[in-house]
Formats: structure tokens, sequence, C-alpha cells
């Protein structure tokens, strides 16, 4: 069987159709009840699309229906992309996890770690244990912070910096490199700009700027002719709205997002939350993962590059340590390989997939898994930005389980 997600049918490879009917019957739900706009998902097994569904609105204000090419900010799902991006480099020899990161980026050769601010306004600093690596960058482990919270005394010397208006990605690596770490490389897990770090050393490492290596070296042999970091103007139509819930409102339009709209490959692209994609592109980039690294007879990443991508890398403490970001908490069972989310023990962690399970998701709801056990790939986008939101994820993962036959 060509495992090229050429259509088929649910009973082909083992999935119920009434199951999968099921799952958008508990979206539609959503959507009903004005909780979600729209909602667009796509189900592959053994490498055949055998669900697709495009469920309510794209657009609240023009009433236009849902669609299957429907193009959304995928946000934190650039993540994983990130990730393979640096798993090609890995399968050239150009980096190893044990590689400090100033082996790379030069700036963080004398980084800190801040230990809090001293009676004189100035940050307390001492000595890194160790010089932070790429195998911390990759995981949220590295010192690394976000720089979003304006209460934290870290982050404000992040703001102070601006660091998200530097000219470039090599520029804002040096920015960061300039800043303390937020604690000791290695101790703990804190969601981070790590991916952000590492558009940096895919430029360095490869003498191409972050958009034009994923779109020769990913979207383009792939096929994804829908993903970048920016939204061409023949193109825009498509684009999904983005909303936000409201106790008064309902859901009302977001006039600001978390990262512009650019019309052509911007000098700053975001590794960490970038993209734009549909459900069909990202299919083909996770039918590409489960594959072990080639889709339609084109190879993208090693095999073991992959593999190591997709693996656990937190020890048993960190994942017991309580950390984690909006519904994707670590926990025992739930760990983290490079740049996304893997499930070591599915009944400790309390989902329903395959050990190994690898997936993240996005600020604006999207998500997606890969679950190597079940050969199986579930991709489904919403655009609703929430502090506090159902976790589809987890729910359409326990639906799918009783659609597995």
């Amino acid at each position: 069987m060509a495992r090229d997600l050429s259509p088929g049918s649910p009973e082909d490879v083992g999935l119920s159709r009434a199951g999968l009917e099921r799952i958008d019957a508990e979206l539609k739900g959503y959507v009903d009840r004005g909780d979600l706009s729209g909602v667009v998902t796509l189900v592959a097994r053994h490498g055949k699309v055998v669900h697709t569904s495009a469920i309510g609105t794209k657009d609240l204000a023009t009433g236009e229906p849902m669609a299957m090419d429907t193009m959304f900010r995928i946000y934190s799902m650039t993540k994983p992309v990130t990730g393979v991006a640096m798993s090609i480099l890995h399968g050239e020899g150009l980096w190893s996890p044990d590689d400090p990161i100033a082996k790379h980026l030069p700036a963080f050769a004398d980084v800190k770690v801040f230990t809090g601010m001293g009676a004189d306004g100035k940050p307390r600093l001492e000595d890194p244990r160790h010089a932070p690596t790429l195998a911390e960058l990759l995981t949220h482990t590295a010192g690394l912070s976000y720089g979003f919270d304006q209460t934290n005394p870290l982050d404000q010397l992040y703001i102070a910096a601006d660091v998200w208006r530097s000219g470039g990605l090599a520029e804002m690596a040096r920015r960061i490199g300039g800043l303390p770490l937020a604690y000791q490389p290695g101790t703990k897990w804190v969601y981070s700009i790590g991916m952000d770090v590492q558009g940096a050393i895919i430029e360095a490492l490869s003498g191409q700027s972050l958009p034009q290596f994923m779109q020769e070296r990913i979207f383009g042999p792939l096929g994804m002719v829908d993903t970048a970091f920016h939204l061409p103007p023949d193109k825009a139509h498509r684009l999904a709205g983005l909303y936000r819930p409201s106790k008064s409102r309902g859901l009302v339009p977001i006039e600001s997002p978390i990262l512009p709209l650019f019309d052509r490959p911007p000098a700053l692209a975001s590794g960490g939350g970038g993209l734009i994609s549909t459900a069909a592109d990202y299919a083909r980039f996770a039918q590409m993962l489960l594959n072990g690294g080639e889709l339609e007879g084109v190879r993208i990443a090693k095999t073991d590059s992959l593999k190591l991508q997709m693996t656990n890398h937190l020890s048993a403490a960190i994942m017991a340590g309580g950390y984690g970001v909006g519904l994707q908490q670590i926990r025992p069972g739930y760990g983290h390989g490079f740049d996304g989310a893997v499930f070591t023990n599915p009944k400790a962690a309390g989902v329903p997939v395959g050990e190994g399970t690898y997936q993240w998701d996005g600020a604006a709801g999207t998500w997606f898994w890969v679950d190597p056990v079940h050969d199986l790939l579930y991709v489904g986008l919403i655009q609703r930005m929430a502090e506090v939101s159902p976790h589809f994820q987890k729910i359409t993962q326990t639906l799918m389980a009783d659609a597995i036959l």
C-alpha cells in the first residue's frame, strides 16, 4: 500500500466510519454553541486520507463557509517544522545534541544565570553549571524564556532588549545571547523562544534565510503549496478569521494578532510560530514524520535524525516537576522530544494514544498528532485564541481511540 496520502476509505484501514462521524459531531457541537466559528480536520491511516471535514464558518462577518483549502495561522505548530529543519542539518553532521549553543551562536559564549533582582535594581547573576546545549535548546530546558510576561523581572529584560523588533534572526540571537538565563540549564522545563533561536542556527549552518531553507528543503519537496511565513496577496481571501471568546459578545475578531501578517517572506521569520498552512499541507508534513523522513519517494530527513526528534529527552524528575504551557502539561508519561511533545507512557499520561505519539498545538487552537503505533495522523485547525479552551486534542484523541477497530 502506497503511503502517499491518496484517498482511501475508513474500513480499508481499520477505522469506523461511524466513529469518525462522532468526532465531527462533537466538534460541530462547539460550532453550533458559538464556541468556535468553524473547524477543518483531516485523518489519515496507513498513508491514506480516509476522512476530512470542514464545519462552520471561515469568516463570521461574511458567513463564508469553512473549506478544506482554508488557510490558518498555525502559530506553534511551526515548532515541529523547525525541528525537522534541524533534523535535516543533524543528518548532514552539522550539529550534535551535546554541542554548546555558543558553538553555533557565539553570543551565547559568556551567558550568565539570573538569580533575582538586587537592591540596587540590577540583576543578580551567577555562572551556569554547564554551558546550555542544543539538546536543551530543542527541549525548552536551556534556560531561555519567551519574554512576554511584563510582570517577570527577567522577561522585562527581554522586553527592554526589544528582541522581537530585531532586524533578522542573527540579530535576535545576539540580543538573546546577551541576556541572562532564567535558570540553570537542564534543571527545568520552561516554554521559550528557543525555536526562534534555532532559526538563527539554521540560517548560520545553511547559509540561507529560514524561509528559503524551509521552502527548498521541506515545503517544495513535500508539495506543501500553501505553507509559508507569509500570505501571498492572491491567497489572502482564503485565510480564516481569527477570533477570541467574549462573555458578552460571543466570538469577536482579533484586530492585532500575536504576529503580523506578511505579504512576502519576512526578515525575522518566527521558527516558533510564524507559519500559515492548510490541513492538506500539514498532513503531508505529518505523513513524512510517520514515514521516517520521506514522502512519495522524496527524502526530507534521515530516519535516525527524525527518530531523535520524536524521542523524549526529559528526565523523570523534570517530567514530574509540574511544568507545562497551556494545554500541553509535561507530566509522567508525557515528555518532550525536539520541538514537540512525546508520549512515553500514554496510560500514565491519561490519553489513549500509542506510545511514541508526537504532537503539538498552536496559540489559535490548532492541533495535530502522529501516532506511530496506530500508524495514524490527525490535523485539526481552528482560529480561537483564549486563555482557556476546550482540550480539542485530547477530546479527539479519546474519540479516535473508539474509532480504531
